[in-house]
């Protein structure tokens, strides 16, 4: 691990966001192991392997739309042409007649192209009486056909190893005739909170005591995202738990998250026992909320300590420790972060040389979209996230938004 200015401890000391976050993702590589699985046990997880088309999609050249099948060659250029209609070409039941010269076939959509014919009329623009088609002028050669291979050529890829399947990409794979599939292994990931203050939920609180939230929120974040959970629960903060704890979750999974005291690293034993069980950097990011961070590994286990306010470990998770997931898992491209420009409804002072990261509401009106800030905006107002579907993301120069400002925000449904 290298170490940057931030593990430093100096209060004027903070790593910006671009650079923890390549700092993170240089560091990691997917993890070994694979599976294969039915096509819907592979929904959220990520191909192991390039999904080759077996045959042409779609097999045929084949109709667009409802209408007609007709020869280009016979359509008039200055008035209605009058075609004799010969059969019907259903989907999955082609017409086995020729269309020939003056004639027309109807067809439906999907049905296999009729030989002779090259051009499809969709049937709101034509006319039909007994057995005559009327076709306006002004149609193009070729027009609403689906050619063979067009979708997918024999041999192509499909999918590439690296893609996430979605319910698109299931469609896709169905669509082949591909019963399984490889993916790569879940991640697993061991989830832990710190801290003497922190409760189990189902039992009275004590004398300053505040109830664990922050593995609910985790455990929905990444149960979202497909991993494996391995919940180690809430450890006191005492050397020879915390060290305990830490072996084991070593041992049982891929990744550490952990949220309280852990990602300071200000008590001396804690950054002790972390150069004994591995290597571990102490950051100070330049954003608010969820300055502090620790990122490292213990023994083949990747490290990401964040933060004990609710907001912050949901602002760090989601800006930083995701992508890292999403990397693991194999997961190729990394998918690009949704960020769009919209009006301010709010009013602002800031404080520059940090990235703010607001809940906020978009809101649509006359004028189109803005965005207001979702309730009280501190890094224990749990409450800011849920009633949001946005973040508002103030950059380091920025020190001051009025309303009608444009500000950057990030909607929530992008962040899984």
């Amino acid at each position: 691990m290298t170490t940057t200015s931030a593990d430093t401890g100096s209060s004027r000391s903070f790593l910006p966001v671009d650079e923890a976050r390549a700092a993170i993702l240089d560091k990691l590589q997917p993890i070994a192991g694979w599976e294969r699985v039915a096509v819907r046990g592979a929904l959220g997880r990520v191909l192991a392997e390039d999904i080759i088309a077996p045959y042409n999609v779609p097999a045929h050249d084949n109709s667009a739309m409802d209408g007609y099948a007709v020869r280009a060659q016979d359509l008039g250029a200055n008035g209605e042409t009058v075609l004799s209609v010969v059969g019907t070409a259903f989907a999955g039941r082609p017409f086995s007649g020729i269309v020939g010269p003056g004639q027309a076939a109807r067809i439906m959509t999907g049905a296999s192209i009729p030989q002779g014919a090259d051009t499809i009329v969709v049937q709101e623009i034509a006319r039909r009486e007994h057995d005559q088609v009327f076709i306006p002028v002004g149609q193009k050669k070729g027009q609403n056909l689906r050619r063979a291979g067009e979708d997918l050529t024999e041999g192509g890829v499909a999918l590439a190893a690296g893609s996430r399947c979605g319910p698109a990409e299931l469609g896709l794979i169905a669509s082949l005739g591909i019963a399984e599939v490889a993916v790569r292994r879940r991640l697993r990931v061991a989830i832990l909170s710190t801290g003497d203050e922190i409760a189990s939920i189902g039992r009275p609180l004590g004398p300053g005591e505040v109830y664990d939230s922050n593995r609910y929120t985790l455990f929905g974040a990444l149960s979202r995202l497909g991993c494996e959970l391995v919940d180690m629960g809430v450890i006191p903060d005492r050397p020879e738990a915390l060290e305990a704890a830490f072996r084991d979750a070593a041992q049982a999974a891929d990744v550490i998250i952990t949220s309280g005291g852990v990602s300071v690293g200000e008590a001396d034993f804690i950054r002790e026992m972390m150069s004994r069980l591995g290597e571990v950097a102490f950051w100070k990011l330049a954003i608010k909320p969820g300055r502090p961070m620790a990122f490292g590994r213990i023994g083949n286990a990747v490290l990401f300590g964040l933060p004990g306010n609710p907001v912050a470990v949901m602002v760090t998770f989601y800006q930083f420790v995701q992508d890292a997931l999403l990397k693991l898992m194999g997961v190729n491209p990394l998918p690009a972060a949704e960020c769009f420009p919209v009006r301010a409804g709010f009013a602002l002072r800031k404080q520059s040389g940090r990235v703010e990261y607001l809940r906020g509401r978009l809101q649509r009106g006359a004028d189109g979209l803005s965005v207001t800030l979702a309730g009280a905006q501190g890094s224990g107002v749990l409450r800011s996230m849920s009633e949001a579907d946005c973040f508002v993301v103030l950059p380091e120069d920025c020190t001051a938004v009025q309303p009608g400002d444009t500000v950057c925000v990030q909607p929530f449904h992008g962040l899984v």
